[in-house]
């Protein structure tokens, strides 16, 4: 069985299905692995134990030289997406083999990570959920803008660092932790998580074996008395 922790995919779309108590539960519809072991990296040579792993598929031609060779040393055609999953022990995994979604096999929860889709440039109000200033009761015109900038302006000091102001939302990394696994499909390869996950459909996610699923593993372990 493979020591990987997590595996990389995409995302499918939004569905819902039945639980066993016959309620209605949305779910996200992730297509995870195959996903090929491109290098096995541990402390002697990199300094961190990880996995590098490749997901999908791309044209030669659309490849640099340099990595179609370090494609074909794994035996795996060239990937559009190529990740590490990070890990607290050496690798069992060889170069060249699959991990599949069969690592979540009994996993209750996971963490996923994806890139949130691009808004644009946006103001407080819709990027920080500020209120409106006053518009009546000679209130200032600037009923969108935000307030005061701090004393740091009065000092000649700037804006202070980690203000929140206007200017470029979404398009970041986002990970969203604890998720519900609902389904395991292995033979399409296939995982229904429950909820939202950040990034359009057909987006580029990381999926880990979840930290509370870390934890709970851990209780169990504990002796009851």
């Amino acid at each position: 069985m493979s020591s990987a922790t997590g595996i990389l995919g995409r995302k499918v779309g939004m569905t819902q299905v039945f639980n066993e108590a016959g309620l209605r539960v949305g779910v996200t519809v992730l297509e995870v692995g195959p996903c090929k072991v491109l290098q096995v990296k541990d402390v002697e040579n990199d300094g961190y134990y990880a996995l590098q792993l490749g997901f999908g598929e791309k044209k030669e031609k659309n490849t640099s030289k340099p990595l179609q060779g370090h494609f074909a040393k794994a035996g795996a055609k060239p990937a559009p997406y190529v990740g590490e999953i990070r890990l607290a022990a050496a690798a069992e995994d060889k170069q060249g083999e699959e991990v599949t979604v069969s690592i979540f096999e009994g996993v209750q929860k996971v963490d996923v990570t994806g890139t949130s889709k691009g808004k644009g440039f946006a103001g407080t109000i819709k990027r920080y959920n500020f209120q409106r200033q006053r518009a009546t009761h000679g209130n200032s015109k600037n009923h969108r803008t935000l307030g005061s900038l701090g004393r740091h302006m009065s000092i000649n000091k700037g804006v202070p660092k980690g203000k929140k102001m206007p200017g470029h939302m979404g398009n970041a990394k986002v990970t969203v932790q604890g998720l519900k696994v609902v389904k395991i499909d292995p033979d399409n390869h296939l995982l229904l998580i429950e909820g939202a996950i950040p990034g359009p459909n057909g987006g580029f996610v990381v999926v880990n074996k979840s930290i509370q699923e870390k934890v709970r593993k851990d209780k169990e372990k504990r002796p009851k008395y």
